[in-house]
């Protein structure tokens, strides 16, 4: 009941580095067995109805979105004692994404939540104005990959404050063969994780893990998480921004994933995967998400999943009757702040598009001014809450063998290319 890996792109001072391989003697091998003609023979009809499957998703050329809701509760014992819930989420149709404040920057009478509120309200800005499909925009407004957008919404912030974060950003921009093949682009720094289900026997079958994300902690400690950070000489008098922008640059864990409709996405604060194992996880998503579902999930449903894994993560820190409880940190869990944000990858239909509405330009040095929750919903959230609505009916889920790493789907995309 391990956590699944991928591949971290690129080393970072002080990163927790994988247990070596063990050598080629000490592993043990055997031979390959003969395959029997006629088990050849439905291999080979199998594998064909898988290809011609994901050759059908690409035949159907859709632009894809996000529908998401999330949950978050803090511990109650960390309540009792007056702690503030610094995780925030974000839950938009071209970007999901968890961040988590560190809570010890509180000691130095600074609130661990405004950071991370800003810095995802930076990202949910600039993914709505650069990832609606087939927008016209000025070359400097570009979507132009997961770091540069994670970059350029830390740069946007003034706020002091730590935190972890992952991001998962909805890209249709790219193209195999000439087609749209949309493809989900995760980042994350630090301790915040992701995992993408997906139904892998068709619209029947139970969702099963095609992606998990790793954590970064520095020598594998739990406390001391890669972060974001923002401080001044109260915390550190050597801190520059242009650290924050090199963990940015070199220390984020960036990966690709082809994505199709169906697709479930789990995202969570430290407090989620600490507490929970992956198939933990999975079990859950299929008790709420039986296969044979039409359409979209209601919204409704979304959430009440986010809940019910926040809650069972707080489960797993009180003892039953066989004594405390497995989880991946140990015995007994973690007391933490917990967050949850559960996505669905459904089709973006004309009608969604249209609600959009074209991007706004951004100035030229960043981000427009930041619209406050009080001056009104965006066009996408009026557009949410009447999400039923707009969106046309999933005839089927695709399928697929399994994931690509971002080093396998660098090597297969083709840029997209203006005639």
């Amino acid at each position: 009941r391990g956590r699944m890996s991928m591949t971290r792109l690129g080393p970072y001072p002080g990163a927790a580095m994988p247990t070596p391989p063990l050598p080629p003697e000490s592993m043990p091998r055997s031979n390959t067995f003969f395959v029997g003609a006629e088990r050849q023979r439905a291999n080979l009809a199998e594998f064909h109805r898988r290809e011609q499957n994901l050759a059908e998703a690409y035949h159907k050329n859709k632009p894809l979105c996000f529908h998401s809701r999330s949950f978050q509760l803090t511990h109650p014992a960390k309540a009792a004692n007056g702690h503030k819930d610094a995780d925030v989420t974000l839950t938009a149709p071209m970007i999901l994404g968890v961040a988590d404040g560190v809570s010890q920057i509180e000691d130095f009478g600074i609130d661990a939540s405004i950071l991370p509120t800003d810095i995802l309200k930076a990202c949910e800005e600039l993914a709505m104005h650069q990832l609606v499909p087939d927008a016209e925009l000025p070359n400097e407004d570009a979507y132009l990959g997961p770091i540069p957008l994670l970059r350029r919404a830390f740069e946007a912030t003034t706020s002091l404050g730590s935190l972890t974060i992952v991001l998962a950003i909805m890209d249709n921009s790219t193209r195999i063969h000439g087609k749209r093949h949309p493809m989900v682009a995760i980042i994350t720094v630090g301790d915040c994780e992701l995992l993408i289900l997906r139904r892998l026997q068709g619209r029947g079958s139970r969702l099963e893990a095609i992606c998990h994300t790793e954590m970064q902690r520095i020598d594998g400690h739990a406390q001391t998480p890669l972060q974001l950070a923002r401080v001044d000489e109260r915390i550190d008098e050597h801190f520059v921004d242009e650290i924050t922008i090199e963990v940015i640059e070199r220390g984020s864990a960036v990966h690709c994933v082809s994505a199709y409709e169906g697709d479930i996405i789990v995202m969570g604060s430290d407090g989620v995967f600490d507490n929970l194992f992956l198939d933990e996880v999975a079990a859950l998503c299929n008790q709420l998400l039986p296969p044979g579902g039409q359409g979209p999930t209601p919204d409704g449903l979304l959430a009440r999943l986010a809940e019910e894994i926040v809650m069972a993560c707080h489960a797993k820190t009180r003892p039953g009757p066989n004594g405390w409880p497995d989880a991946p940190i140990g015995r007994g869990g973690k007391k933490d702040d917990t967050s949850c944000v559960i996505g669905e990858v459904v089709e973006l239909t004309e009608a969604m598009r249209r609600q959009l509405g074209p991007p706004k330009r951004t100035s030229r040095g960043g981000l427009g001014a930041m619209r406050s929750a009080s001056q009104g919903a965006e066009p996408w959230r009026a557009l949410l809450e009447r999400f039923s609505i707009f969106i046309e009916p999933i005839d089927r889920c695709c399928m697929a063998m399994g994931y690509d790493s971002a080093e396998e789907e660098e090597l297969s995309l083709e840029p997209e290319t203006t005639p």
